[in-house]
């Protein structure tokens, strides 16, 4: 073989191992990228307020990467340790959603802090990734291509998977799946390194096994990740899980023990099937019952159709608006034979008109007025459901009131959560509105808050319907007082740009949790 023919193919496997190492660089971008949201998507579920675990996550995540890259100076052999690096990050990254987990599941008060060290270690592994792919880049491309080149698919690989997140990752593979696949890409980055650097690694067996293990758990790890998550929600929720699923919105479970069914978004109770008629009942009759006319009706949130069911007690309503975001949830209490049941096919009715949409953008450009209002969103456990509890929300919701109607808003409990409950209280009045604040007792929950409010005063209703299991028109009047430990303290007015709500209600229920 001539000089020149030697030299021509010695460039070219240079170029092709530098096209390989590139690519590898935009497959370790979407890993990397892809371990820190998983792991904040993890701790928004069971932690609540989603804007706070990502952004300390996010930000432990990226110092951590700083101490990575200022560590790789000390490591020599760069083709060794990038592979290896490659095989303890598919390992451990693959397997810490489902970890920490199970460690939610038995020791909740240990989560947070093995969360921070796994996004730590985590972090420092992957800022050692790319200064070693451009030290071992760095002997077959010009500094300026180098940094060009590595930057681009660096960028390109963090736009990919922060796009595929939200609209395949999440909805289509779950948390644990999605970490163990993301850790199987991990592994077989490791697997190409030691076939292309196969004539230059030193006992190469060694790492034929060590990048094949690695494959194989991560491999059996998506496998089985169907069982794994299920049997981890189990020993969190402690019940039989007849539905779950991750959607763009959040993860909606469901489950049953003997005849106890229970809806739980993002972590969260929603309702119990034992006692959900006192909550629903308490939210909906005294506004409906003290509104005999009301024939058009808003719903906010209230997707499982519980609230819509108590509404078409009455006869003289035409027509009921229902607003959620999330069309899995009305789909599923819509059509599913075990849930439907629960509402008493609510969402099946002509009269009830689903919408799934935000519901403030939809208050915002809809002009519909209506005889009653009935806000049944979720906790403001987190920003984004907070601004269905500010001021400009509200505002928003008095337009679309009849002078004449009532809005009632589900409002946390006034006993473990006081200031959070006063703080809705005070909002809806900053809002314009009139209010007649009110509470029942829930098992499942404990003392439960609500609040009613108008444009005029609210007198309670000399009458509820019949059949009814816990309200009683005598009993109406009763919700309204409240003890000492419960009654009125100052708050401040929960606006769009401050969300004080949002924290007022994590530190309460924090406390309350302990």
């Amino acid at each position: 073989m001539s000089a020149d023919s030697s030299a021509d193919e010695h460039a070219t496997r240079q170029r092709g191992v530098a096209l390989a190492l590139l690519a590898s660089v935009f497959v370790v971008a979407i890993c990397g990228l892809a371990y820190e949201l998983l792991a904040a998507a993890l701790a928004s579920y069971v932690l609540g307020d989603s804007i706070l675990q990502f952004s300390t996550v996010i930000g432990t995540y990226l110092f951590a990467m700083g101490i990575g890259s200022a560590m790789s100076r000390f490591l020599d052999r760069e083709i060794e340790n990038f592979i290896r690096i490659e095989i303890l990050i598919a390992v451990f990254g693959g397997a810490a959603t489902a970890g920490l987990s199970l460690l939610f599941a038995f020791a909740p008060d240990s989560f947070r802090v093995a969360l921070y060290l796994t996004v730590a270690l985590l972090g420092i592994l992957t800022g050692l990734e790319i200064p070693l792919v451009m030290r071992i880049l760095s002997e077959r491309l010009s500094l300026k291509d180098l940094v060009s080149h590595v930057l681009t698919f660096d960028y390109l690989g963090a736009l990919a998977v922060s796009v595929a997140f939200p609209l395949v990752v999440v909805p289509q593979m779950g948390l644990i799946r999605g970490a163990f696949f993301f850790g199987l890409i991990n592994a077989l980055v490791g697997v190409g390194c030691v076939w292309l650097f196969r004539k230059e690694l030193r006992n190469i067996g060694l790492w034929w096994l060590g990048a094949f293990a690695a494959t194989a758990f991560c491999a059996a790890g998506l496998v089985g990740s169907n069982w794994l998550s299920t049997r981890t929600e189990q020993l969190m929720y402690g019940n039989d899980i007849i539905h779950v699923e991750s959607t763009l919105y959040q993860r909606i479970m469901i489950t049953r023990h003997r005849d106890d069914v229970r809806l739980y978004l993002n972590g969260n109770l929603q309702f119990s099937s034992r006692d959900e008629y006192r909550y629903h009942e308490a939210l909906v009759h005294p506004v409906m019952s003290a509104l005999p006319g009301a024939k058009r009706v808003l719903v906010l949130g209230g997707g499982d159709g519980l609230a819509a069911r108590e509404i078409l007690r009455y006869p003289n309503v035409e027509q009921i608006t229902l607003v959620d975001l999330d069309p899995r949830m009305t789909e599923l209490f819509r059509d599913h034979p075990f849930l439907s049941t629960l509402n008493d096919g609510a969402l099946k009715s002509p009269k009830v008109r689903v919408i799934n949409e935000d519901a403030f953008v939809w208050l915002d450009t809809s002009k519909e007025m209506f005889d009653a209002i009935i806000i049944d969103l979720p906790d403001p456990s987190n920003f984004s459901l907070g601004k269905l509890y500010t001021v400009t929300f509200y505002e928003a919701v008095a337009r679309h009131l009849s002078q004449s109607g009532f809005v009632a808003v589900q409002a946390t409990s006034p006993l473990h959560a006081r200031k959070a409950f006063w703080t809705i209280v005070t909002t809806l009045e900053a809002a314009g509105l009139a209010t007649a604040p009110y509470h029942a007792p829930v098992p499942s929950f404990g003392e439960w808050g609500f609040v009613i409010g108008g444009h005029r005063r609210y007198a309670p209703p000399s009458s509820v319907p019949a059949g009814l299991k816990f309200l009683t028109a005598e009993r109406v009047p009763d919700l309204f007082n409240f003890p000492a430990d419960m009654d009125r303290v100052a708050a401040e007015v929960n606006r769009l740009d401050t969300q004080v709500l949002v924290r007022t209600f994590e530190a309460e229920w924090r406390r309350a949790a302990r």
